[in-house]
């Protein structure tokens, strides 16, 4: 919309308005954000549930969008403050998941429990500087249809994890994953694939 576009333009504005949404230092959009503002913007399929103990910290200069027939369990964190957080239909985010943008979430996604998702990053290198001052970056992270995350994982920013694979629990993802791949480990590597060939899934050999 072109008036968000002016004031994300506009640096006085900008601040201004982001005041008047969000107390200074914090992360949660005031309660006025919440009742008046986001039922406009954001979209939530039909059927689709929200947990009352989950933290939606969305703002309306993002999209959020959770489809049809998707459940966000409770005491889960979204945040688009830096960029979107978008859920397809049929997709379960489990307890205690951190969602932050950009995150695009494909249909019939399971994700387990404590699975952080963050495609923000903190700059850090100059040192005369502390680090929250140093501004940030953002790489959308992207989840495929069909995709199982297991309890404790991280996804990094910038990672595509493609459809129908598996990551298993306590994996910290920080590079694309192909279609149809079981990944383990820290850092994450690919342990089997499935096969159109022999249609099964097959183990990876390493030299």
């Amino acid at each position: 919309m072109e008036i968000i576009q002016n004031i994300k333009s506009n640096p006085k504005l900008k601040r201004f308005v982001l005041l008047a949404m969000i107390p200074k230092n914090q992360a949660r959009p005031r309660l006025w954000v919440k009742l008046f503002l986001n039922p406009f913007f954001h979209q939530k399929g039909k059927r689709s549930r929200i947990c009352r103990n989950s933290r939606i910290d969305v703002l309306p200069f993002n999209n959020f969008c959770l489809g049809e027939d998707s459940t966000i369990e409770d005491f889960c964190t979204i945040n688009n403050g830096v960029g979107d957080v978008l859920i397809g239909d049929r997709t379960r985010i489990g307890m205690s998941n951190v969602l932050i943008g950009p995150v695009t979430i494909g249909n019939d996604v399971i994700f387990a429990q404590n699975i952080v998702l963050s495609g923000l990053n903190h700059s850090y290198q100059d040192i005369t500087i502390p680090i929250h001052k140093q501004g940030v970056s953002r790489q959308e992270i992207t989840v495929e249809d069909e995709v199982w995350i297991g309890a404790n994982c991280v996804v990094v920013a910038g990672v595509t994890i493609g459809k129908h694979s598996v990551i298993a629990a306590g994996s910290v993802v920080t590079k694309d994953v192909p279609p149809y791949s079981v990944v383990v480990g820290n850092p994450g590597r690919v342990i089997k694939q499935y096969s159109f060939d022999s249609n099964k899934w097959e183990n990876i050999v390493r030299s």
